[in-house]
C-alpha cells in the first residue's frame, strides 16, 4: 500500500472510535517508510495496539476479533470462513476480486472497501462490522460457515472422507 492509504487506514480506524489490533509489517508500505502519525498513535493508545507480527491463527479464533482487513487471497478467506470471522476486503489481484465477490456477494460475510481507500470509508465499514444491523447478520452467516466448515472437515465430513479417498488411491 502506499504512505497515503496507510495514513487514511489509520484514521479511518482511529475515528471508529473501535478497539483494534493492527499487524503493519516493516513492508507493508511499497518503496517507503511506514510512519504513522504521532496525533493517531496519541489517540488510539487506550484502544488500540500495534505490532509487526501476531500468531494469525491464534488471533483469528480469539473471541474478541469482530473483523479483519484482508486482500482475500483464497488461504486467508478459508482460515476467515472456518474460523467465523467477519472480513473488511481490499483485493489487489489475481484471485482476490473473485474471493471478495465470494466473501461479500455470495456467502454475506464481507464487505468490500474501494481501492482509492478513504478514512470516513474505513470509519464506516469497520462501525458497520462491529455493530450496524448488516454485521449482525454477517456474524450470523459466519457462524453458520464456520459450523459447516467444522462438520466438512471433521470425522465423517466430506472434506475428511474426500481426503481419505485420495490417500488410499495413491497408496495403491
Amino acid at each position: 500500500m502506499t504512505a497515503q492509504q496507510l495514513t487514511e487506514f489509520a484514521w479511518g480506524l482511529a475515528k471508529s472510535k473501535k478497539n483494534f489490533l493492527w499487524i503493519i509489517r516493516v513492508d507493508i508500505v511499497s518503496s517507503d517508510t511506514v510512519i504513522l502519525p504521532l496525533e493517531f498513535v496519541a489517540k488510539t493508545k487506550d484502544r488500540g495496539l500495534l505490532a509487526s507480527w501476531c500468531p494469525q491463527e491464534q488471533v483469528l479464533n480469539h473471541p474478541a476479533i469482530g473483523g479483519f482487513l484482508t486482500h482475500s487471497g483464497w488461504c486467508l478467506t478459508i482460515e476467515f470462513v472456518s474460523g467465523g470471522v467477519l472480513m473488511i476486503c481490499w483485493p489487489f489481484f489475481g484471485e482476490q476480486q473473485t474471493n471478495c465477490w465470494c466473501s461479500h456477494g455470495e456467502w454475506g460475510i464481507g464487505l468490500e472497501i474501494d481501492s482509492d481507500v478513504k478514512q470516513e470509508e474505513v470509519k464506516k465499514l469497520v462501525r458497520e462490522l462491529m455493530e450496524g444491523e448488516k454485521g449482525k447478520e454477517m456474524k450470523k452467516k459466519a457462524m453458520e460457515w464456520k459450523k459447516a466448515a467444522e462438520e466438512g472437515a471433521g470425522a465423517g465430513g466430506l472434506s475428511s472422507l474426500n481426503f481419505d479417498k485420495l490417500v488410499s488411491e495413491l497408496l495403491k
